[in-house]
């Protein structure tokens, strides 16, 4: 005999894969069993693919990382209580950063609640304003399920986590939502026939019409790409004439529009105090210019609402838009000059490309004790080209023999990324290094800058890993860049149980053995040293080899610039933890 639990979880799934749901997340867990048991037979057939974390915190990371590849919302299955609460940190982000998320919770039937009834709380609304729909569903009891009704409920579900409604026409930004679930006993009974397939993915109807944006007559516009801004935040830059600043999470870090080294342009007066209109795409994290600029009195501000809950507008007082259409000035306005516009733009990406190689050449010529025995260079007029290929080969080897700093460990992981790769930025030092020192490159970048918590990035990434490796069969390999902290504060998502895959995943660790990011608070210049070291800097002496060993990853340490390039492109079976050791 089918139980109502059993048939209703059956009818739920089947509605959701209908509706275009690929991913299944879930930890194990009691009231939840009849919706785990059911997802394992969609998988067996077929028809989803199914994760399982024990973590509920690592389970949740993990969605997110598989919808924020693929677009397509990712179910999490939890069952009652603290375990609901553990995807908290996942859903935040989820908001903010506008990934669609359908988070699936377990529950005690509405008799139970208030009376004390072990692992039982108030879980609709549990995520407060986080998620923009909710709906709480009473324990399914005998006699036959209303699969319409269940039809139609998972269609809601699918269509508000993509920001639409039940009839597909666009709402609110993308997001999590809430579906929660009561259920009674018996919770489940022995296998049952799945429900017929009916695939019909729900579709979001086009965003509103763009807004008309002008080309200025007289140049002064910068365009910002934040993260998540994707390329057409380049395409507007070339477009307008303007220059492009662009995060190194943006997806739109490429074009001859693109500037280096923007942080020193922006403090100048001669480039940053000569603009009078930004127009801003995605969300920008990543340096404290950009919103000074913003918020400047006499600057023009317009900002394309990226997909996150809230609209990037630090001054509150931005024109904010949905789209834009660029346009050239009415006959009214003047005559637009080009040449005056490829001034401008070639002003900011001439004189921020020589800042980025004057940075460069700094770093390569910055003593180490590797230098100590090097003999003095003599004048080119006293060697012959022999000697001069000589010397430049051995200096080029005592390179690479150099231990690895912040920089050269950012421009590697740039460097051996390409298209069909996935690199994903934790929020350390490291991904600021890359922001100011990496080139234009049109690569796929993922990072958790929603709310740029440290929260879950190694489950980010394998969420990430599995989807793309999973949907394109050129896909490469997902590298991972963490420090040492972000690592510790999600190591428990390292662990992959017996039969769940196991990407191509490389986690490079920059291990400065703490939280040096808070080494530039203001405060580090008069607080106690000793203080500041425990509180912030946090030290630890975590061995990093037997970590990996313990969760069965293979284990590289590079401390070299060599090794480190040697262990990029190596090939692993399975995934693999690369140290790389860092100075403070």
């Amino acid at each position: 005999m089918t139980s109502p639990s059993t048939e209703y979880a059956l009818s739920l799934l089947a509605s959701l894969a209908d509706a275009g749901v690929r991913d299944v997340v879930l930890s194990p867990g009691s009231r939840s069993q009849a919706l785990a048991l059911a997802a394992a037979e969609f998988e067996t057939a077929g028809r989803l693919s199914v994760h399982v974390r024990i973590d509920e915190r690592s389970g949740g990371f993990l969605a997110l990382g598989l919808a924020a590849e693929t677009g397509v919302p990712s179910v999490v299955i939890t069952t009652s209580g603290t375990a609901v609460a553990n995807l908290h940190p996942a859903v935040l982000e989820a908001h903010h950063s506008g990934v669609p998320l359908i988070v699936l919770t377990a529950d005690r039937p509405l008799e139970m609640r208030g009376i004390g009834s072990n692992q039982t709380t108030v879980q609709p609304g549990l995520f407060a304003s986080a998620v923009g729909w909710v709906r709480d569903v009473e324990a399914p009891r005998s006699g036959p399920v209303d699969h319409a009704a269940v039809r139609t409920l998972a269609r809601e579900a699918v269509a508000e986590a993509l920001g639409g409604d039940s009839h597909g026409a666009l709402g609110r930004s993308r997001g999590p939502v809430q579906l929660n679930v009561a259920f009674r006993e018996p919770l489940s009974s022995g296998e049952q026939p799945l429900p017929v397939a009916h695939p019909q993915p729900v579709e979001i109807a086009p965003a509103a019409a763009p807004v008309a944006l002008e080309v200025d007559v007289d140049p002064a516009t910068l365009v910002v790409a934040g993260h998540a801004a994707g390329p057409e935040a380049e395409a507007v830059a070339r477009a307008l004439g303007a220059p492009l600043v662009a995060e190194v999470s943006s997806g739109a870090r490429f074009g001859p529009h693109l500037v280096s080294s923007y942080r020193a342009l922006l403090d100048d007066a001669d480039f940053g105090g000569r603009v009078r209109r930004v127009v801003v795409f995605g969300h920008p994290t990543l340096s404290r210019q950009i919103p000074s600029l913003l918020t400047r009195d006499g600057v023009e501000v317009v900002v394309v609402r990226a997909a996150g809950a809230e609209a990037y507008d630090p001054s509150r007082s931005a024109r904010v838009v949905e789209a834009i259409e660029v346009t050239r000035a009415s006959s009214g306005s003047g005559s637009i000059d080009d040449g005056v516009h490829r001034a401008w733009v070639g002003r900011w990406v001439h004189t921020g490309r020589r800042l980025a190689e004057a940075e460069a050449e700094a770093d390569v010529a910055r003593p180490d004790a590797d230098d100590a025995d090097a003999t003095t260079v003599t004048g080119a007029s006293d060697r012959s080209e022999a000697a001069e290929q000589a010397e430049f080969l051995r200096r080029e080897v005592q390179l690479l023999r150099r231990p690895v700093t912040r920089r050269a460990l950012a421009e590697a992981l740039w460097r051996v990324s390409w298209p069909h790769d996935r690199l994903v930025l934790g929020a350390s030092r490291l991904i600021r290094e890359l922001d100011q020192v990496v080139p234009g490159k049109k690569i796929p970048v993922h990072a958790n800058r929603g709310l740029a918590g440290i929260d879950g990035t190694i489950a980010t990434a394998t969420g990430i890993a599995l989807a793309s490796q999973r949907d394109d069969p050129a896909a490469g390999t997902t590298r991972v860049l963490v420090g040492d902290l972000t690592l510790l504060h999600d190591v428990g998502s390292m662990l992959l149980g017996l039969g769940e895959t196991r990407p191509r995943l490389q986690v490079v660790v920059g291990n400065d053995g703490g939280g040096t990011i808070f080494d530039g608070l203001e405060v580090a210049a008069t607080a106690s040293p000793e203080a500041m070291t425990r509180v912030q800097f946090t030290p630890h002496e975590v061995d990093l080899s037997a970590l990996a060993l313990a969760y069965g990853w293979q284990y590289v340490e590079t401390a070299t610039r060599a090794e480190l390039d040697q262990a990029l492109v190596a090939r692993y079976d399975g995934p693999v933890l690369i140290e790389v050791p860092l100075s403070r």
